[in-house]
């Protein structure tokens, strides 16, 4: 069975809990507390370097970086695919999908809000501020995007009939865009997407609120 290191609240392990109940594979959750810096400990280092979560750990070795481990699930247990099958829109979902996780979520994440604050002097609400305006500046390009391709309300989820890659980066965002007040007006698309996203049953049974630690 895989182990699995993890953060209830922390997007890129949320994004690794749900491809793993999307694909049916169960994991032994250990928890690694980012408030309590269990992940600047030795013995978390001593399986991931970095000091991030999530990692898993294999028969074959450790994986890090949530878009590489969903991934290498992908190519393990390929049913139900994460990814639409037409080779474009597999293409676009990889960009929402890098969107989110290479260009919105690393400058608002919690060593990046610790570094605020500890150099620069910014305060709670300044460090709010900065993520806020972060994360909407992302999610006005995915609007247009999602709207460009011609994406409505109630027409599935983002790529396909099933969640796929796009949702499952998609969900955790937007916990944290409500988390640091983004006001989300003007993603309807988004917000629509969120709401089809998160009531499937792989996204509750994963969501931040039902982790221990």
């Amino acid at each position: 069975m895989l182990e699995l290191h993890t953060f209830s609240h922390s997007s890129a392990s949320y994004r690794v809990r749900i491809a793993l109940a999307l694909k049916g594979v169960t994991s032994q959750n250990h928890a690694v507390s980012l408030i309590a810096n269990d992940h600047l400990g030795a013995a978390y280092q001593a399986i991931n370097p970095e000091g991030r979560v999530p990692a898993v750990v294999t028969d074959q070795g450790i994986l890090t970086q949530s878009l590489a481990i969903i991934d290498w699930l992908e190519d393990t247990h390929p049913q139900p695919s994460l990814y639409p099958a037409d080779p474009w829109q597999k293409a676009l979902c990889r960009a929402f999908a890098h969107a989110v996780a290479s260009d919105i979520f690393p400058v608002q994440n919690l060593g990046v809000r610790r570094k605020l604050m500890a150099d620069f002097g910014a305060d709670e609400a300044a460090t709010t501020r900065w993520c806020a305006e972060w994360i909407a500046k992302g999610f006005g390009a995915l609007e247009t995007e999602t709207a460009r391709r011609g994406w409505q309300a109630g027409a599935g989820y983002l790529f396909a009939d099933v969640p796929t890659l796009a949702d499952i980066c998609l969900v955790p965002q937007m916990n944290n865009a409500r988390r640091y007040g983004v006001d989300l007006a003007p993603f309807p698309l988004l917000v629509a997407a969120d709401a089809q996203a998160r009531a499937h049953p792989a996204f509750l049974s994963t969501a931040p609120e039902t982790q221990a630690g």
